[in-house]
C-alpha cells in the first residue's frame, strides 16, 4: 500500500473518483454505499477541492495505490480538529475494487496517520438515512455522539439533495 498527501497532479483522479463513489456513473460498476435517490449532482470539483483544502491547512488528503506509479484506488481526508479529535471524510475506494477489504485496510492507515500526529479520537459525519454505511463504520469501532450537522441544501457545490431532512449523524472512535 502506497499512502500519500495528495498533490494538485493527483487532483483531477481524486475528483473523478469521489464523483463515480459517491454518485456513480452510467455504465460504471456501482459502488454498495452510492448517494443514489439521496443527493444528486456532483460531489466534488477542482474549485471546492482548492477551496476545502484551503481552509484546512493542517489536514491530510491522502491518495491510496498499490504501486506508487499505479491507479489511484482510495482517498481519505483527515483534518485535526482540536484536542486529540480528527474528522475523517471522503473515505473512497474504486466501486469495482470493493468487497476486497480495501476499505478497511485504508480506513485502518488513516486512523494510523492521525494517530502518529497526536490524534486520539477520529470523527466523521455520516448522511443520517445511510444505514448501511453507518452499520460498516459501527462494525468499526465508531458510535454516534448524539450530535448531528445539518447538510448543506443551498450549497449546490455538494450536490442537490433529494431529500429534505438530510443531516449528518456524527460519529465517534477513540484511536
Amino acid at each position: 500500500m502506497v499512502l500519500r498527501k495528495a498533490v494538485e497532479a493527483d487532483y483531477d483522479e481524486v475528483i473523478d473518483l469521489a464523483n463515480l463513489a459517491y454518485r456513480g456513473r452510467e455504465g460504471a460498476t456501482p459502488s454498495w454505499n452510492i448517494e443514489k435517490g439521496i443527493v444528486g449532482g456532483q460531489r466534488l470539483d477542482h474549485s471546492l477541492l482548492r477551496e476545502e483544502l484551503a481552509a484546512k491547512p493542517d489536514g491530510a488528503l491522502l491518495i491510496y495505490r498499490e504501486q506508487a506509479d499505479g491507479p489511484l484506488l482510495g482517498t481519505a481526508w483527515l483534518n485535526p480538529e482540536g484536542d486529540g479529535v480528527w474528522s475523517l471524510g471522503l473515505l473512497t475506494i474504486r466501486p469495482e475494487l470493493q468487497n476486497q477489504q480495501l476499505g478497511r485496510k485504508l480506513l485502518d492507515a488513516a486512523e494510523d496517520y492521525a494517530r502518529s500526529r497526536g490524534a486520539t479520537r477520529m470523527r466523521i459525519g455520516v448522511l443520517h438515512v445511510r444505514d448501511t454505511l453507518i452499520a460498516w463504520y459501527e462494525r468499526r469501532g465508531y458510535r454516534a455522539t448524539g450530535d448531528a450537522e445539518p447538510y448543506p441544501n443551498d450549497d449546490p457545490r455538494f450536490g442537490t439533495p433529494l431529500r429534505e431532512d438530510l443531516q449528518f449523524l456524527i460519529m465517534e472512535k477513540e484511536i
